[in-house]
């Protein structure tokens, strides 16, 4: 009980700094006349409990993974700061490995019980804007050490792709402008 209170402490303080997220709960706080920390803890197992079992829960886990930080990445791309341009994009390099795994074992996934609610955590995790995130620690620890590893395959394999797929899209267009001066 002792490190519950801890925890929302902390969470508490992190509520109180200024930041376009605080300010909406500052706004909700005033309306609603319920502390903040109250408005997040509610609306955190109101969405845990929608995730277990709601309607829609891949679209609501989804979204989360991807709204905010396309829109952080934004702010990201026009600040002159690149480290949060390097974070973001570690961030979606993640995001792309997960997704293309998740998409191979997707028949697993489903008999899972309250996947949904995992991968939403797993993707909070990744986004939460702390030093080293989720998505920092699955790319150094995993990500990047497999590319680096396989970078030359990788490279020679969409080197030989690419021209494959110029040389295909020379011939077609050849092909399709000779056609065109026939005269049928």
């Amino acid at each position: 009980m002792e490190a519950l209170k801890k925890y929302i402490s902390l969470l508490d303080k992190q509520l109180e700094k200024k930041c376009c997220f605080n300010d909406i709960l500052k706004k909700a706080e005033e309306k609603t006349k319920v502390k903040r920390i109250y408005l997040v803890i509610g609306t955190s197992l109101f969405l845990a409990l929608y995730l277990m079992y709601g309607y829609a829960a891949e679209l609501i886990c989804n979204s989360i993974g991807f709204i905010y930080p396309a829109y952080a990445s934004v702010k990201a791309i026009e600040s002159k700061n690149k480290d949060d341009d390097t974070q973001w994009l570690i961030y979606w390099v993640v995001f792309a490995v997960f997704s293309c795994l998740e998409f191979f074992s997707d028949i697993l996934l489903s008999w899972f019980p309250f996947y949904w609610l995992f991968k939403c955590v797993f993707l909070i995790w990744c986004f939460v804007p702390i030093q080293n995130n989720g998505a920092h620690l699955m790319y150094y620890k995993f990500i990047r050490p497999y590319i680096l590893r396989h970078q030359d395959k990788v490279d020679k394999a969409l080197s030989d792709a690419t021209q494959h797929v110029s040389d295909f899209a020379r011939r077609k267009a050849q092909e399709f402008g000779s056609d065109q001066f026939k005269g049928d």
